[in-house]
C-alpha cells in the first residue's frame, strides 16, 4: 500500500516538474496577452501591396505615451523615411495630452524608429533602391512598450485595387455558399 502511494506522489512530482519547465510559445501579437492594439492603418493595405513587415520600437516622450494609451493616434498619412542611417516616422499624428499643459509634445513631429543596423540596411535600402515605400501598418503596446509594425510596400494602381476587391468578394461568396450547406 505504502509503495503505491509513494509511486503516485513521485509521478505527480514529475508531471509538476515537466509542466513548470515548458514555456508557452507566443504565436504573434494578436494572441499574446501582453499585446494591446492602439491603431491600425487599414487604408495602407488597400493602397499598397505589403511585401515584408518588421516590428520596431519608437522613441516617444511621456505625454505621447499617455496620449497613445488613450488611443489618440492617426497613422493615415504617415510614412517611414531614412535620414543619416536612421529611420524616422514622419506624418504620424499623436494628439496632445490635455493634462500635460506646458510640457506637451508637438503632435506631428518626426519620431525615430528603433531598429538594428542590419534591419535598417536591409529594409531601408530595399525601399530606397527599388522605389518601394516604408508604411506603418499598425501601432500597439507589447509588454508595455510602444511598437510599430512597418511594411515595405509597393503602391497599387487603380486597376490593381479593383482586382483585389473582386477576388476578396469572390472568396466571400464561396465561403457563404459553403456555410449555407
Amino acid at each position: 500500500m505504502a509503495s503505491v502511494a509513494s509511486q503516485r506522489d513521485s509521478q505527480d512530482e514529475r508531471t509538476l516538474a515537466t509542466s513548470k519547465n515548458k514555456k508557452k510559445k507566443s504565436s504573434g501579437p494578436p494572441d499574446d496577452p501582453s499585446y494591446r492594439s492602439i491603431s491600425e492603418n487599414r487604408k495602407a493595405r488597400h493602397n499598397f501591396t505589403v511585401l515584408e513587415t518588421l516590428e520596431c520600437g519608437i522613441m516617444l516622450v511621456g505625454s505621447e505615451v499617455k496620449s497613445l494609451r488613450n488611443g489618440k493616434v492617426s497613422l493615415a498619412e504617415a510614412y517611414g523615411r531614412v535620414r543619416e542611417g536612421e529611420v524616422w516616422l514622419v506624418g504620424c499624428d499623436i494628439a496632445e495630452y490635455t493634462e500635460a499643459n506646458k510640457f506637451n509634445h508637438e503632435p506631428r513631429r518626426p519620431r525615430k524608429l528603433l531598429m538594428h543596423h542590419r534591419e535598417i540596411k536591409r529594409f531601408a535600402a530595399q525601399a530606397y533602391e527599388k522605389g518601394l515605400t516604408l508604411v506603418p501598418l499598425k501601432m500597439y503596446f507589447k509588454k508595455g512598450r510602444a511598437k510599430v509594425l512597418m511594411g515595405v510596400c509597393r503602391g497599387r494602381q487603380q486597376h490593381d485595387k479593383r482586382e483585389a476587391m473582386k477576388t476578396a468578394e469572390a472568396k466571400r461568396d464561396m465561403l457563404r455558399q459553403i456555410y449555407r450547406r
